[in-house]
């Protein structure tokens, strides 16, 4: 059982915007003390020497309210003056880091540097802003996604930052995964749930850095509890981010059966949205079964819908 979690938890996988926006209609629906987020660290990035560990912070402030909705990701209201005059003083500073988000990760790099693990500094800056769920990172280990495009393998906030994602990716390799371990209270969170979702995030490099770390893959195929994951795809497209592209110059088809195909063998229902209505037979020859709904998520009653048809096909909710 976890830690803090008295009854057996809905374990969600996430990362990114969507997820974060997903996991706000799933604490519509369920108590948030039963929420378990597993979260992705293979997007962490260190400049100037500051560790920033992105989805779990897009997952911190969405969830407390400090997130800067129109981006999507930062704090609201936040400045850049330290930013600025990094950059007039000779700085590369390419990588956004806004003044009070630069607060946050002060504190996690000076714990870290401390010894602490990344699961522990993680639990404490979640308590310190009020999160209302526990929030585990995949791994305490370092682990990063690196793109590999036609000029060569860059890491992935070049590639997503610096580039724009502009590059046409040709290879995504998770650096230090086959040497890294889950974090504490991960096996337990996916072994003991009652339920798991895989939130509306990239199944390539937000969910697939999960997966990548040891032993979790296995444990989601292994799995008593039922699986069900939200497709990000709607009518060929990422509604944010390269996902479709990705999708595409890597050989999958960019499409919900295309993510049906990823997740085979590990979920047993894949929650796709209306627009894709056609393509419930080709996800359902992947082994899962085709779950239409809106899955577009243009505010807190959609988010709502969304988390609840989810949950509901779970078998989290009465």
């Amino acid at each position: 059982m976890i830690r803090g979690v008295t009854e057996r938890p809905v374990t969600v996988l996430a990362g990114g915007v969507g997820g974060a926006r997903f996991l706000q209609g799933v604490i519509d629906v369920l108590p948030p003390e039963r929420v378990v987020v597993v979260g992705n660290v293979g997007d962490d990035v260190e400049p100037h020497g500051l560790h920033v560990s992105p989805d779990l912070d897009t997952v911190l402030y969405t969830l407390t309210g400090w997130i800067d909705e129109d981006k999507g990701w930062g704090v609201r209201g936040d400045s850049d003056r330290a930013l600025e005059r990094a950059r007039e003083l000779g700085a590369d500073a390419w990588f956004w880091l806004g003044d009070l988000d630069i607060g946050l990760h002060l504190a996690r790099t000076e714990a870290l540097r401390r010894g602490e693990p990344l699961s522990a500094v993680t639990a404490r800056l979640a308590e310190r802003l009020g999160l209302p769920l526990r929030l585990i990172p995949a791994t305490d280990d370092r682990l990063r996604t690196m793109i590999g495009t036609p000029e060569g393998e860059i890491d992935f906030q070049t590639y997503y930052v610096r580039h724009r994602h502009a590059d046409r990716v040709t290879g995504i390799r998770f650096e230090g995964a086959e040497l890294a371990r889950p974090a504490p209270g991960v096996v337990e969170a996916v072994r003991d749930a009652a339920a798991i979702v895989i939130a509306p995030s990239n199944p390539l490099i937000s969910i697939g850095p999960i997966l990548a770390v040891p032993g979790i893959r296995a444990l989601l195929a292994a799995r008593s509890a039922p699986c069900v994951a939200v497709s990000p795809i709607v009518g060929g497209r990422a509604l944010r981010g390269p996902a479709a592209a990705m999708l595409e110059s890597l050989g999958h088809e960019p499409s919900a059966a295309g993510v049906a195909a990823i997740y085979a063998g590990l979920v047993d229902a894949l929650v796709i949205d209306q627009q894709d209505a056609e393509l419930a037979g080709a996800v359902e020859r992947h082994g899962m079964r085709a779950v239409v709904a809106d899955t577009i998520m243009r505010d807190a009653a959609a988010r709502e819908r969304l988390a609840r048809t989810a949950l509901d096909a779970a078998g989290a909710v009465a």
